[in-house]
């Protein structure tokens, strides 16, 4: 399934190049030195040079980076190492290149440690009140940082987040470090990839969208996607409805009952931690109050990982994959 993927992702990414065969973009070489301004979470921000020493945090916003060959700007990154398998990934030279930092939660000390000149991370994706790692904090050090497009916060609540469809805070997002960093063509030939890719999976589409619910974790109460979170465009671009997609916040918890309520035909379950995917299917096979639910009567449960479901440049491929999987 590895393989599979990988050579999907570099059909999709030929821009990119695989496997060994990645190279650092020409163009950032020779990346001019003026300032640049870049919309950012909806706020103008200026970066006065381009970043040499980047640190990112976890795996979507750390491949955005290889995707656009720029693993030579990195001075390391930091993930879990529950994502799943990286050493067989279009990207696996970067991961051979760039430093793990850690694998825990993303810290100053951290971004320090690296001599860091710029973050590369999200709300929820690093970015969190709690321990004082955020963007102003950073500033205050003298390291600007970039927001991932998805985890924008978007005023609904004090944590509520996304302010743009999936697919375009993706494409905004390539679009942005292609300027900073000067890799436009690279940036615009990857987005133009995916858009094919994408397309020609909603041209398969069946006539009648089904239903399909995202499970992410949680027993008691489901983490799941709303409309700004990754998933629910990978469902509707592949051929059907996201059942939360009325929810207005990206990754976030619901309740059995409004599971219940729309009946999902299908469940895509998001496989990653300490719960592999396999207990959390018998979770929900198992799991009473669902019992009735269309997905779970006709054992209707499909599989992607984690990192095809943040935003990532293994979005479209997701499409793909869960596209064949409704027809």
């Amino acid at each position: 399934m590895r393989k599979l993927l990988a050579a999907a992702l570099c059909l999709a990414a030929t821009a990119t190049g695989c496997g060994a065969s990645v190279e650092p973009a020409k163009e950032a070489k020779d990346a001019r030195s003026t300032a640049v301004t870049l919309t950012n979470c909806g706020h103008k921000v200026t970066y006065d040079k381009v970043p040499e020493r980047v640190v990112t945090n976890d795996v979507g916003i750390t491949e955005l980076m290889f995707a656009l060959g720029l693993e030579d700007r990195m001075a390391g990154f930091a993930m879990p190492d529950d994502k799943g398998d990286l050493t067989d990934v279009p990207w696996k030279d970067g991961y051979d290149k760039v430093k793990w930092l850690s694998k825990d939660q993303l810290t100053k000390e951290n971004v320090l440690d690296a001599r860091g000149d710029f973050v590369f991370a999200g709300w929820n994706y690093g970015f969190r009140e709690d321990a004082g790692f955020t963007p102003d904090a950073l500033k205050k050090l003298g390291i600007p940082s970039y927001v991932l497009t998805e985890s924008c916060r978007n005023g609904r609540s004090e944590t509520a987040r996304g302010i743009m469809p999936p697919l375009d805070a993706l494409y905004t997002d390539l679009t942005n470090l292609g300027k900073l960093f000067g890799v436009e063509k690279r940036a615009a030939t990857l987005i133009a990839g995916f858009k094919k890719e994408v397309a020609e999976v909603h041209a398969k589409a069946p006539a009648k969208s089904p239903k399909v619910f995202l499970y992410d974790s949680g027993q008691d109460q489901p983490f799941t996607s709303g409309r700004y979170a990754a998933p629910d465009q990978i469902i509707s671009e592949a051929g059907g409805v996201n059942v939360m997609h009325d929810v207005q916040d990206s990754w976030t918890t619901v309740g059995w009952e409004s599971v219940v309520e729309r009946d999902p035909d299908t469940i895509v379950i998001c496989d990653y931690g300490d719960v592999s995917a396999e207990q959390k299917k018998k979770f929900l096979l198992s799991y009473a109050p669902l019992r009735h639910v269309s997905a779970v009567k006709h054992r209707r449960i499909f599989v992607l990982d984690y990192v095809d479901l943040v935003e990532s440049p293994r979005n479209p491929s997701a499409i793909a994959r869960l596209g064949a999987y409704l027809r």
